[in-house]
């Protein structure tokens, strides 16, 4: 999806080695970097998650799984292990009417 984002100025560059055509251009490149590492903002009407995992193994916090059918978000301080089940007896019990 593409974010609204200004492109930053690349000047073009003279025959002779200019210092503040490189001050430009490194100001440039700055803003470019700056802006593919900012995920931005959101805002979906329809969206579609396929293949989703079904715990936060390995996700960073924020990214978003699904367990038992309900979207969920990695948290750092709260774990959803895989494979976790369990089972028990403790005697039995006899109703009579």
């Amino acid at each position: 999806m593409a974010r609204n984002l200004p492109r930053p100025y690349f000047p073009v560059p003279s025959p002779e080695y200019r210092q503040d055509y490189f001050v430009e251009l490194i100001r440039a490149f700055s803003v470019y970097i700056e802006q593919q590492a900012n995920p931005g903002e959101g805002r979906n009407t329809f969206t579609v998650f396929t293949a989703l995992q079904t715990d936060d193994y390995n996700l960073e916090p924020g990214s978003v799984f699904q367990q038992d059918g309900f979207l969920k978000v990695a948290l750092p301080y709260k774990s959803h292990v895989r494979g976790v089940s369990g089972s028990g007896q403790v005697g039995s019990v006899s109703v009579t009417t």
